[in-house]
């Protein structure tokens, strides 16, 4: 055979390798978990404040981030709409989602008000929201960008748990939460609690772009294997569960309320579970030596561990593990990045 007919050939036999490993590939679409989603903007004197711990005007830093949010947002035939509170007004009645509609509605949020005398009814908020609720169908994802802050009005998280009452299965409130306050913190705690479907969204940390489009799947859509079923691998019984909001403080170990809201839906998926047991993953930044933070990393997990005994979960189905600072997931170059694998995972063993 001449050399042309060679290269030639081995030209055709990785081309066909190439076709046949394409076509043995995971086949993944994006499929959405709701219908519709409305980003609700709080516009009231105390989001005109600034938050010292954030270094911001609150109202400006919500815009700023519900616009990143939007970019990430992929157009899955949703109706969107955004709406503010304190006071109540449509900046972008329901209608079919686009990035540009949305990116525009957003763009409208004065940032620069008069804050004194102003009053703050988030609750009013959530009841005049019911109006726009109503006039949905399907499953609805309500973004809330709020410090949590009311002076006025009826209890916000009464108005929650009423908006839960009236459309069961087809609301999920989620809070990024801008709180600097305990009051504000406790209110947006609450809303949380609500229902285990609530992802927590912390501001600083979705400053973090892998962060911020984790989040954008966990509210808005899956990813689904469409792999033909004589190709697709064999799934296996139990998943990863990772903590929304398990974040702990820089050398820190022990449990804060602010985590309480994530271990106790945790907690939940655990007790529904068929896996045996579960594998409890403590997790450093960076910063500091290997030895130390891996005896800080088990720490962390022994934390959590402690915790879910507490609570009356099945100790010889919990396995602490530290992990130290070897298996980061987010960018150790920055603070926000270093905050979220300041982390405890919890694994099927």
């Amino acid at each position: 055979m001449s050399m042309r007919k060679r290269l030639l050939s081995v030209a055709i036999l990785s081309a066909l390798a190439v076709l046949m490993l394409a076509a043995q590939a995971p086949a993944e679409t994006m499929k959405p978990k709701v219908d519709n989603f409305i980003l609700f903007v709080d516009h009231s004197g105390s989001m005109g404040m600034t938050n010292d711990a954030l270094k911001g005007v609150k109202i400006k830093l919500a815009k700023e981030l519900a616009t990143k949010m939007n970019a990430e947002i992929p157009e899955l035939g949703y109706q969107s709409g955004v709406s503010t509170f304190a006071p109540f007004a449509t900046q972008l009645a329901p209608t079919k989602y686009t990035k540009p509609a949305v990116a525009g509605a957003l763009s409208k949020i004065d940032t620069d008000y008069e804050i004194y005398g102003r009053n703050t009814p988030m609750g009013m908020g959530l009841m005049d929201l019911d109006a726009v609720l109503a006039k949905m169908s399907g499953k609805t994802a309500l973004i809330m960008f709020t410090d949590g802050d009311s002076n006025y009005g009826t209890d916000p998280v009464a108005e929650a748990k009423a908006l839960y009452a009236k459309y069961p299965d087809r609301l999920c409130i989620h809070v990024v939460s801008y709180a600097d306050n305990a009051r504000g913190k406790m209110v947006v705690d609450e809303i949380r609690a609500i229902s285990r479907c609530s992802v927590v969204g912390d501001p600083a940390a979705l400053g973090d772009n892998a962060a911020l489009k984790k989040y954008v799947r966990d509210v808005f859509y899956d990813v689904v294997d469409d792999t033909p079923r004589s190709m697709a691998p064999v799934k296996k019984e139990c998943e990863t569960i990772t903590l929304g909001n398990m974040n702990f403080g820089f050398d820190k170990f022990a449990i804060t309320p602010e985590m309480e809201p994530a271990l106790e839906q945790a907690l939940a998926v655990l007790k529904d579970s068929s896996c045996k047991q579960f594998v409890i993953e403590g997790h450093t930044d960076s910063v500091g030596t290997v030895p130390y933070n891996q005896k800080l990393s088990e720490r962390r997990a022994a934390s959590v561990v402690r915790w879910l005994q507490a609570k009356g979960f099945d100790a010889s189905r919990l396995v602490p593990k530290g992990m130290g600072k070897l298996a980061p997931k987010f960018d150790n170059k920055t603070d926000e990045g270093r905050a979220l694998n300041r982390r405890v995972e919890i694994r099927s063993n």
